[in-house]
């Protein structure tokens, strides 16, 4: 069962990041790492090919607030995204009575390889379980998308099936593998 979930009112803390709603004067940081080729590519969406871009995408997280900017506290700087979205899970009759959200997420390149989003990801696993009262998150990725798949591992999913995925921008489908993590099966990760 899908609940309303506002990231406008929340901000998270980890070690490195702070988790917050996107504002307007993120955008150049934001474009930064969303024009860069084969970032956005992993996720289904083309890279920011002019500011304008990231302009149109930036109003509609704003707007939508389901995706929290991704602060580096060191470097001072907007460098991802994180979404939590309507999951794949509510029309699934194994999972339909779960209160459940879809995490999808996005690390600007030069911050690859330093375990920060496992990092982002884990907290907000946490706040979901501890403070929204969710019975599970779900998660995906394309199938040729390994660093997608270590964040997804290293957080405890477990593997359901194989999907397809459509993007519309690329007008292509890609083989989606979802995942799903139930509080009860992060408890014992976590322990």
């Amino acid at each position: 069962m899908d609940i309303s979930v506002d990231t406008s009112q929340i901000t998270i803390e980890t070690e490195r990041l702070i988790l917050s709603a996107f504002t307007e004067s993120d955008l150049h940081d934001f474009y930064s790492y969303a024009s860069v080729p084969g970032v956005g590519e992993m996720a289904g969406w083309p890279h920011h090919e002019s500011i304008e871009d990231s302009k149109r995408v930036l109003k509609s997280f704003i707007e939508g607030k389901e995706v929290f900017a991704l602060f580096h506290k060191a470097d001072k700087k907007v460098i991802g995204s994180l979404g939590i979205h309507r999951s794949w899970a509510n029309e699934d009759e194994r999972y339909r009575d779960l209160k459940v959200k879809d995490i999808g997420y996005v690390l600007s390149k030069d911050y690859w390889g330093q375990g920060l989003m496992p990092e982002a990801v884990r907290a907000v696993i946490d706040y979901g379980f501890s403070e929204l009262g969710l019975d599970a998150f779900t998660c995906g990725h394309f199938a040729e998308n390994d660093r997608s798949r270590r964040v997804i591992e290293k957080c405890g999913f477990t593997f359901v099936e194989y999907g397809e995925y459509y993007s519309s921008q690329f007008q292509r489908s890609y083989v989606d593998l979802k995942y799903i993590l139930l509080r009860t099966s992060w408890r014992s990760v976590k322990s």
